[in-house]
C-alpha cells in the first residue's frame, strides 16, 4: 500500500473516529438527563427543542417495528450496507473518501445504539411556527452532510471531467 493509500485511510479514519465520539458523546449526555430526571424535553428556542424519543426503525422512524426479526433484519441490511461504504472509501478519490467515512461515523454510531440499545435514541427537534421536522440526532446530521457533501462532490467533479473533454 503506498503512502498516499495509507494517509487517505488514515486522514478517513480519524474523520470516522471524530463523528462516531461527537455522537456518542451527545446522546451520552442526554441520556445522563435521562437517568437524572426522568424525562429529557428541554426547550432551547422558538425553533429548538430537545426532546428524547427511541427510534426502532431507520431514518425519520420509517420502518419501525416491534417485531424482533424485522428489527434484526433491518439492522443486518444496515451492517451490509457499512460494508459497502468502508469499500467504497477505499477506492474513492480522497475527497470522496472522507465523505463516505463521515456517512460512516454517523451510521456507526447509529449502529452502535441499535444493537445496545436496542433503539436510536434521537433528541433535536427542529420546528418552526409549530410546523415540527422529525426528530433527529447528531449521527443523522453527520449522515446527511456526508451525502450532501458527495453529491457536491459529483457534480464538481463531474463539470470538471467534462470540461477536460
Amino acid at each position: 500500500m503506498g503512502n498516499e493509500k495509507l494517509n487517505k485511510l488514515i486522514i478517513g479514519f480519524i474523520f470516522l473516529f471524530i463523528c462516531f465520539a461527537i455522537d456518542r458523546f451527545s446522546k451520552i449526555y442526554i441520556l445522563n438527563i435521562l437517568n437524572n430526571y426522568g424525562q429529557v424535553d428541554l426547550y432551547v428556542n422558538q425553533y429548538l427543542n430537545i426532546y428524547l424519543i427511541w427510534n426502532t426503525g431507520i431514518g425519520f422512524g420509517l420502518f419501525s417495528s416491534e417485531n424482533n426479526t424485522t428489527y434484526n433484519v433491518i439492522t443486518l441490511i444496515i451492517v451490509l450496507i457499512n460494508f459497502l461504504i468502508l469499500y467504497y472509501a477505499f477506492v474513492e478519490t480522497r475527497i470522496k473518501s472522507i465523505f463516505l467515512m463521515i456517512i460512516l461515523g454517523g451510521s456507526l454510531g447509529n449502529l452502535f445504539d441499535r444493537i445496545y440499545y436496542k433503539a436510536v435514541p434521537d433528541f433535536i427537534d427542529l420546528n418552526y411556527a409549530g410546523y415540527h421536522w422529525f426528530i433527529f440526532n447528531v449521527a443523522d446530521i453527520f449522515i446527511t452532510l456526508g451525502i450532501i457533501c458527495l453529491i457536491l462532490s459529483e457534480f464538481i467533479f463531474y463539470k470538471k471531467s467534462n470540461v477536460k473533454k
